[in-house]
């Protein structure tokens, strides 16, 4: 198998633009600092604004770097891939960052123009889980359109130490359908329960509150789009339910 070439970014020092300056948008932007040129848009913010150190400036000059990040809500990610496309050189690279990839990859064949390479990842980590850091952490990355995906993976691994997956988008949801479409249900299901014992607690009861600490104060789109964005997130809902009910009844036909 040939080597892939190390993708250094930093030795060109090219520019990369983050549309959507979020919670996520912000983690990004601290840990690609020492790697890019970056600059950001966000409707919230005006341009000319500072944010974590990152200037923030106008949808077309965002659009016009080198690698473009699309840090935007699922529901939000057609409007804004048309907005940006009259302003994308030819060999842009356009990612995106959300928590489902199938739908998000459809949006941005369909609506970004054919000169510009497009890669779909999932961070598979938030504000909450990277707080000591993101070495370590896992990242998903598709490829779309282009041949930049191998590069993406080995910058995400080389240079942030990320362990990397490359899938494809069908594959990822697959499997996020199970790995966060639960693990989302069941915290919100427990959030809802609150308030809930603190004291005297097990590990495992421990542990899972840990779990649902990481995840409790996600944005509502978020939790939006892994349930209803991901096409098989519904099948492994209605399993759960399904097998939850059948165990509840058979411990109700055990009672005297």
């Amino acid at each position: 198998m040939p080597s892939i070439a190390p993708f250094r970014p930093s030795l060109n020092n090219p520019s990369l633009g983050i549309i959507g300056l979020g919670a996520f948008g912000r983690l990004m932007a601290r840990h690609l600092q020492p790697h890019f040129r970056l600059c950001a848009h966000d409707p919230a913010l005006p341009p000319g604004a500072e944010a974590d150190g990152v200037v923030l400036v106008s949808l077309p000059d965002t659009a016009g770097c080198a690698i473009v990040v699309l840090a935007v809500p699922v529901g939000q990610l057609a409007d804004t891939a048309r907005a940006i496309g009259p302003f994308l050189r030819p060999g842009t690279l356009v990612l995106d960052v959300g928590s489902v990839k199938t739908v998000p990859a459809g949006i941005m064949l369909r609506e970004l123009p054919d000169h510009v390479g497009i890669v779909a990842t999932h961070p598979l980590f938030g504000p909450q889980s990277a707080r000591d850091g993101i070495k370590g952490l896992k990242v998903a990355v598709c490829p779309v359109r282009g041949t930049a995906a191998p590069r993406v993976g080995a910058f995400l691994r080389r240079a942030l130490g990320l362990q990397v997956i490359m899938t494809t988008p069908d594959a990822h949801d697959r499997e996020a359908a199970m790995v966060q479409g639960l693990t989302h249900l069941i915290a919100k299901v427990l959030v809802q329960m609150e308030p809930l014992p603190t004291r005297m607690t097990t590990r495992s009861f421990d542990l899972l509150m840990q779990g649902v600490g990481m995840v409790r104060y996600d944005a509502p789109e978020v939790f939006q789009a892994i349930e209803r964005s991901n096409p098989y997130a519904r099948e492994v809902r209605r399993r759960f339910f399904n097998l939850a009910s059948e165990l509840d009844a058979e411990l109700e036909g055990d009672l005297p």
